[in-house]
């Protein structure tokens, strides 16, 4: 007998990440300074660490709950609603592996075939490939002629243009990741007043929320609408944790009813230790991530300065670590050929706007998640490679 598809369809047609792709194919140059991911070069803190190691020498190394261990759902729900102005019940959180499992379980959680997200580019590539993992489809909205913010207008006319479609979730993503835009108070009041008319959910991604760096406050989109965003965040980015995998999914309680056998089924329970490592970072590490914002805001001084001594036009940054930065004219708009010659002739790798989608191209997204040694030798080579090509 000969199957007649030997796999999933979807996945055949979803590509492996070409930003990881990128970073692994340049990593054997020679003193190749690279700033391509987005990982903190921080570490953990102590405390957190600690707290992980008395976990394991408590045995605490049995399955925990589904959903994650009652003190540390609660720990996230008080930590969110003191920052956000939010309302969440313990109930309403799930500890997920990471910010990617939470986008991964919202998803599978809501879609089916057909099902249409929205999807404002340039963006974090990860929403599209699992949208269409679960058999759903999206549709992108270029923002790059509104500074990189989804207008309530440019919303309206998406909805509208898709009448004939089953509209059934947004993706929002800030502070954004390639951009470093983020959106103030105003911008999100006027969103959510086209978004509540629509009743579509709305995936709202906030994992760099504590890495704005304008004087307002960062807001959350859950504020105005609780019954319809569903939040992603963790502590990946606020806490150095990446390796960690400490995620958190918030949302509706009928939604989280049903997100809970998604996660069930895909992870069983997160990891113990790590489930208390974060408990200690929520509940003794609220300022843990101000000395880092301080040097984030520091070296992104530094690099927009040197970048645009140089020719390139940047996005205003306003939070995360990117620069997304618009390539000289003299090399034209291709950003894979601009990011390979730089890497081979100057030693400084970058990831290319196309791999962000509509919008992207021309642009080169820069991490300056990197020692302060790093990114000055990197803007020198880089001004050299610009003035001498």
């Amino acid at each position: 007998m000969v199957l007649k598809h030997k796999f999933n369809q979807q996945v055949e047609q979803v590509a492996i990440s070409d930003i990881r792709q990128f970073d692994i194919d340049v990593s054997g140059i020679p003193e190749i300074i690279k700033l391509t991911l987005g990982e903190p070069d921080f570490n953990t803190p102590d405390h957190v660490k600690q707290a992980a190691v008395d976990a394991i020498n408590d045995d605490q190394s049995h399955y925990a709950p589904n959903p994650g261990i009652p003190t540390l759902r609660k720990a996230a729900a008080d930590y969110y609603n003191t920052k956000y102005h939010l309302d969440y019940r313990a109930e309403q959180v799930i500890t997920t592996i990471g910010a990617t499992e939470s986008i991964a379980v919202s998803l599978q959680t809501i879609l089916n075939p057909d099902d249409v997200v929205l999807v404002p580019t340039p963006v974090f590539p990860i929403y599209i490939p699992i949208t269409q993992i679960n058999h759903g489809k999206c549709i992108t909205i270029d923002t790059s002629d509104d500074d990189f913010v989804l207008t309530p207008e440019k919303l309206r006319v998406t909805i509208k243009a898709n009448q004939d479609k089953n509209i059934k979730a947004l993706v929002l993503v800030y502070p954004s990741n390639p951009t470093g835009v983020t959106y103030s108070r105003e911008q999100l009041k006027e969103l959510s007043k086209v978004i509540k008319e629509s009743g579509m959910w709305v995936l709202c991604d906030e994992i760099y929320a504590e890495l704005s760096y304008n004087n307002e406050t960062h807001t959350s989109l859950a504020e105005f609408l609780p019954d319809q965003v569903l939040l992603v965040s963790g502590l990946s980015k606020s806490h150095a944790m990446t390796g960690w995998r400490a995620g958190f999914l918030m949302g509706p309680s009928d939604f989280i009813e049903q997100a809970i056998k998604t996660h069930q089924y895909l992870v069983t329970a997160p990891t113990n230790n790590v489930q208390y490592a974060a408990l200690e970072a929520l509940t003794n590490g609220q300022a843990d991530s101000e000395p880092m914002k301080a040097a984030y805001i520091k070296r992104r001084d530094f690099l927009c300065h040197e970048l645009e001594e140089c020719g390139f036009d940047v996005a205003s940054p306003d939070g995360a670590f990117y620069l997304f930065a618009k390539i000289p004219t003299k090399f034209g708009t291709d950003s894979w050929k601009f990011v390979r010659q730089l890497a081979k002739k100057a030693r400084v790798a970058l990831i290319p706007g196309a791999s962000f989608g509509p919008g992207g191209e021309g642009y080169v997204r820069i991490s300056y998640a990197a020692s302060l040694d790093d990114l000055k030798t990197a803007a020198q080579r880089i001004k050299e490679y610009v003035i001498n090509n």
